[in-house]
């Protein structure tokens, strides 16, 4: 099969690979479409530390094509959404069903081999039908799940309001379930004049860009001066991660869903604010919960399928499996200004 093949840092080569035949437990699927996530291009300008060569990849979604003789939940042409996160189902975590915990986990895309590529084997039990949901839809279900997570476990409430930094993927699908959640108000707040826009247009009430106002005197004249119920880190950024602890409100919640790139320090007025306003600080970790791969998973699926969850107005750009490393090249040089990007590595017949 063609494939695009990670070398080192942002070296991708497209090039003919070969690919097993399906173990008794797995399917092939054939990939339709698969999605760039914000940890892939950050590999690329850090460090990649899993073996090499490697195939990235793990939003997708296409067709089973080949079936292991062990496998009874999918048939030969089902369309279905992959699943990329391979719980050991034997670790203290697991046995409790916290599984985005689990300590010896496989994953599509980096531990083995993703989506970049024609073809995808992959666990049968790590596919989802998805209907007749477009293949890009259905390759958002992941990061869609991953915003979900933590929706549900910061456990907003009714009349909140909410500060979302950064309204990238991540941010925006965090925006549309907090919506769904009943918040009654939502800023936004993003460095790119455009992504601010499409945030309003998908249900914020307020938009704050740092470069242009005074982040923290506007965020008090939203709130008459007390601060957001919640403030959502999304961007992965040292600022943002410091920012966060400077605008809630006494006994108000702080959420991380952005990964920490670098060491993040904080001024003595921040770090104060965690006992003297007694905040509450939740991590997110993935997007996976009990049963297996969990309520993130499979209300995505229903409520995208209701039309209550947007996703593919937030598809920016698409590229040909072939141009892989183009598609990387445009998002690390930021080349132009992007949401989320698709790789498409087969093309619909008509």
């Amino acid at each position: 099969m063609k494939a695009a093949v990670l070398h080192s840092e942002n070296e991708i080569i497209y090039q003919d690979i070969e690919i097993s035949e399906c173990q008794p437990n797995e399917v092939k699927v054939k990939v339709m479409a698969a999605g760039i996530c914000g940890s892939d291009t950050h590999k690329m300008v850090s460090k990649w530390k899993y073996p090499l060569p490697a195939i990235m990849g793990h939003e997708f979604a296409g067709y089973v094509v080949e079936k292991g003789k062990d496998v009874t939940n999918v048939e030969i042409g089902d369309r279905v959404a992959a699943i990329p996160f391979i719980p050991c189902n034997e670790c203290e975590y697991c046995l409790r069903g916290q599984f985005s915990l689990c300590e010896n986990h496989g994953m599509i895309g980096s531990k083995s081999f993703g989506a970049f590529a024609e073809f995808v084997n992959i666990p049968a039990k790590n596919v989802l039908p998805i209907g007749e949901m477009s293949f890009e839809d259905a390759a958002m279900i992941e990061p869609s799940a991953v915003s979900l997570h933590g929706v549900l476990n910061i456990h907003p409430q009714l009349g909140d309001v909410v500060a979302v930094f950064g309204v990238g993927t991540i941010g925006i699908l965090a925006i549309q379930w907090l919506r769904v959640a009943g918040v009654k108000e939502i800023i936004a707040i993003d460095i790119s004049d455009k992504k601010l826009q499409d945030a309003m247009d998908l249900g914020c009430e307020k938009s704050i860009n740092p470069l242009k106002e005074d982040l923290i005197k506007k965020i008090y004249e939203y709130t008459n001066g007390l601060g957001v119920d919640i403030a959502f880190e999304c961007a992965g950024s040292k600022i943002t991660q410091e920012q966060c602890l400077l605008i809630t409100r006494k006994q108000g919640k702080v959420g991380y869903l952005g990964i920490a790139y670098s060491d993040v320090t904080l001024s003595e007025k921040a770090f104060e604010n965690i006992f003297r306003r007694e905040l509450t600080l939740k991590g997110f970790w993935n997007s996976y919960s009990a049963p297996f791969p969990g309520k993130e998973w499979m209300n995505t699926i229903e409520f995208v399928q209701q039309g209550k969850i947007k996703l593919k107005e937030l598809v920016s750009h698409r590229y040909k499996l072939e141009d892989t490393q183009k598609a990387f090249n445009m998002m690390i040089n930021r080349e132009e200004e992007y949401n989320k990007v698709m790789i498409i590595p087969n093309e619909e017949l008509e």
